[in-house]
């Protein structure tokens, strides 16, 4: 009783009792002095709050992990209600459902527009420089132009992919746009469905639609079909013409590799000798083979990366779920805890006055004798 006659000594007591009991940290040695009970005091604040920094810190962090799959998969779920909804055949469902699986193996699921419209116009250059000018340099079209006129193409490109049998463009429409393969195989067919050329890595075609050369003006002059999943760079026609505004010299350059291609595509057939052909069909036999063989593994490989984002999904939920158990279960441990310190409180409460009662019998005992 006298070491609580203090005031002090008496809120530092409260503060350190309900600190204690509300981060439920088990019996220690009872503090004796004002400062052992402010020291503990503050020692216990200072534990939960790190121990809630580091909770707070892995929930986030199992968050983060889950937040671009749970919104990519968000979309996907409208998608898939807006086709049930439609009326939508389940051949087409299940397109669609594989382009989009094939964007989120491949990390395509952002768009580069919205990623650096926040980039002020230099740095926006620079960065897709960065990323599309090699591929830009590969192309027999352009590797005549001077580099700004490159430098001005390269900030109009635009990303897009093509799922196994699309067609990128057909014979006879309006070319409105010209195509660089950044990865992936298409074929060149005919109008029975011929393969007469592949384009892989590096390629282009649609642009002596673009540049009105040769008879057919605009129009296409062949059918281009994807054999897999196909990374392309389009340039659209008017954003070509504007950079050619700036470089009109650039014009005749592009419009006369345009031409030696037509030229030596409409000469090359009439030129081939019997046993030219031959040899060309029987080189071109064994590619054939060995793109059927890549794009089998293509295949393979990415129905792989599919499961094995699938399966790590699966994990990370169960991560969650396991973690949400757990906080659970101590958050029902603090309820025990507290309610056995309730139990322990209260007959030590009630004890008190049974033993200031027999100190009164005693006392009247001894005062008879």
């Amino acid at each position: 009783t006298t070491m609580y006659a203090n005031v002090a000594m008496k809120y530092a007591y409260s503060l350190h009792w309900s600190t204690q009991t509300m981060t439920t940290i088990g019996e220690v040695q009872a503090p004796t002095q004002l400062w052992e009970f402010i020291y503990l005091t503050i020692t216990f604040l200072l534990g939960v709050m790190i121990f809630a920094s580091i909770v707070g810190s892995i929930g986030n962090i199992i968050t983060n992990i889950t937040a671009n799959r749970s919104a990519f998969q968000d979309r996907l779920d409208h998608l898939k209600e807006y086709m049930g909804y439609r009326n939508v055949g389940k051949d087409l469902q299940n397109r669609i459902i594989r382009w989009f699986d094939y964007l989120w193996a491949q990390r395509h699921t952002f768009e580069e527009e919205e990623v650096l419209k926040y980039l002020p116009d230099k740095l926006q250059a620079e960065m897709a420089i960065h990323v599309h000018l090699a591929t830009l340099k590969q192309v027999e079209l352009f590797q005549n132009c001077e580099s700004g006129f490159l430098i001005a193409l390269v900030l109009k490109l635009k990303h897009q992919v093509y799922s196994p049998g699309d067609y990128v463009c057909r014979k006879g429409d309006i070319g409105r746009e010209m195509f660089i393969v950044k990865q992936g195989m298409l074929q060149v067919t005919a109008d029975d469905g011929r393969a007469l050329a592949t384009l892989s890595d590096g390629s282009y075609f649609g642009e002596i639609s673009l540049l009105n050369v040769g008879k057919n003006g605009n129009r296409r002059t062949a059918n281009v079909r994807s054999v897999g999943y196909s990374d392309l760079f389009c340039l659209r026609k008017e954003d070509l013409l504007h950079a050619l505004n700036d470089y009109p010299e650039m014009r005749e350059v592009l419009k006369e590799a345009a031409r030696k291609k037509l030229n030596l595509n409409n000469q090359s057939p009439r030129a081939e000798t019997p046993e030219a052909a031959r040899k060309k069909l029987a080189r071109d036999t064994k590619p054939d083979k060995d793109d059927d063989t890549q794009e089998t593994e293509r295949r393979i490989s990415f129905t792989n990366s599919v499961e094995l984002a699938d399966t790590l999904g699966k994990r990370l939920d169960e991560l969650e779920k396991l973690v949400l158990t757990l906080a659970k279960e101590v958050k029902t441990t603090n309820e025990n805890v507290l309610s056995l310190q309730r139990h322990l409180i209260t007959p030590h409460s009630q004890q008190q006055p049974t033993g200031s009662s027999s100190g009164v019998l005693r006392d009247s005992s001894s005062c008879s004798d």
